[in-house]
């Protein structure tokens, strides 16, 4: 049962952009709470990239700050994330992440989209 689905990554030239979303199921969850990206390059640990709160307060890795922007749209239970001005260290399969609660459940937990491969080449 698929619970996150990620779209929007590919292939795009050093200054290109891309926009990737995010959406979680309505049918399994029923309370989104913190929602973010974050990137795992070839041979390198999975790092932080945006978060953002059911407020819509942000935070960013020092690498992408000014460059991409994530936001959220609670009535379509999506997470975005605008990437722009890529480079090719931005080179990464990208996940999406929410921390959520689940019809019938009372606690919260962490689910991860299945990553979508973001290339910046040229």
């Amino acid at each position: 049962q698929v619970q996150l689905v990620e779209s929007g990554g590919g292939l795009v030239q050093p200054g290109g952009s891309l926009r990737l979303s995010c959406a979680a199921s309505r049918s399994i969850f029923s309370s989104i709470y913190g929602m973010g990206w974050y990137r795992q390059a070839p041979g390198k640990e999975r790092e932080l990239v945006a978060t953002i709160t059911p407020g819509s307060s942000t935070n960013y890795a020092d690498s992408v700050k000014g460059r991409f922007a994530i936001s959220r749209d609670g009535a379509k239970n999506t997470v975005y994330l605008q990437m722009n001005s890529l480079k090719p260290e931005d080179t990464a399969v990208y996940y999406c992440t929410i921390n959520a609660r689940t019809w019938g459940e009372q606690g919260r937990q962490d689910y991860w989209g299945q990553g979508t491969q973001v290339t910046v080449s040229s």
